[in-house]
């Protein structure tokens, strides 16, 4: 198996790379995070009209690129090296990789073209005030009501983008086990809340579902699987965003080693500053691979 990325797997990163340098500068980002939006609209419709980077991971019969998900981490990693505010981590790694997960023909046709043409904000609800991630965690219940409509009644809370979210999925219980429920962001018994987080740069929601109609997604019972992979997926995703943020940190640190002088020579020459840039770059690089 090559590991190594291909022509079009660089070229994918630079053509990212001068967008966020130019779209996601330090001026850009601070000003984002003091927003109750936490994102700049226009900026998001470019990313999908220019670039199309809601699309990469969705498939073509959905309005999608059809990649895998090597180059959504290519462009997961340039995200965190610009620290990107953006419901993208929400929408195109949580909610997508659930929905093509769950194996949702209806959901899927319902929810993903919008997803791919970037007029579609979404996200995954599944933690709750109880701060425990596993499924036996999840304690909101959804049921079916006279007229054959489910309802989820419960709390959800650390929701990645929950208060902008077009359509949320919510992974709640069942008399068949753990479900995924498909709510419409303005839904009648959705409360949604804006949470203070340490890391402004992505906002999180605290959701209070009230007898809130919703769409079974998938099979009744069968969310417990679909979850655990979306996590491992997360998982992965998270830490490529982690990988261009260290070798943002790697980059600006060489500079300044090349800058910076100290007795009449520039602090990149003593041997100890070498050493330890030297230290940085392997474990980025080891990160990456």
């Amino acid at each position: 198996m090559n590991l190594a990325f291909s022509e079009e797997q660089r070229e994918l990163r630079s053509i990212v790379r001068q967008f966020l340098e130019a779209k996601s500068p330090e001026a850009a980002v601070r000003a984002q995070m003091g927003t109750e939006r936490g994102y700049d609209p226009d900026v998001w419709a470019q990313m999908a009209e220019q670039l199309g980077l809601q699309a990469l991971a969705i498939p073509e019969e959905h309005g999608g690129q059809g990649f895998g998900f090597v180059e959504l981490f290519v462009v997961l990693e340039e995200m965190g090296r610009a620290l990107l505010c953006a419901p993208f981590f929400s929408t195109t790694v949580l909610a997508t990789t659930a929905l093509l997960e769950a194996g949702d023909a209806e959901a899927s046709a319902a929810v993903l073209p919008g997803i791919a043409a970037g007029t579609t904000i979404a996200t995954l609800a599944f933690t709750e005030p109880n701060r425990r991630w596993d499924e036996e965690g999840i304690e909101a219940a959804a049921g079916l009501d006279s007229d054959g409509t489910w309802r989820i009644t419960g709390t959800k809370t650390h929701v990645l983008d929950g208060h902008v979210a077009d359509v949320v999925l919510v992974v709640a219980r069942t008399s068949a086990g753990l479900s995924l429920f498909r709510v419409d962001g303005e839904s009648d018994g959705l409360t949604r809340i804006a949470l203070a987080t340490m890391d402004q740069t992505r906002t999180q929601a605290e959701l209070v579902f009230d007898a809130a109609a919703a769409t079974l997604v998938g099979v009744d019972g069968g969310a417990g699987a679909v979850l655990a992979r979306v996590l491992d997926v997360a998982a992965v995703a998270l830490a490529a965003e982690q990988v261009g943020g260290a070798g943002r940190c790697l980059e600006m640190a060489v500079e300044y080693a090349k800058d910076r002088v100290q007795f009449g020579r520039p602090i990149g020459s003593f041997q100890a500053i070498k050493h330890t840039c030297a230290d940085l770059l392997l474990q980025v690089e080891s990160a990456r691979s």
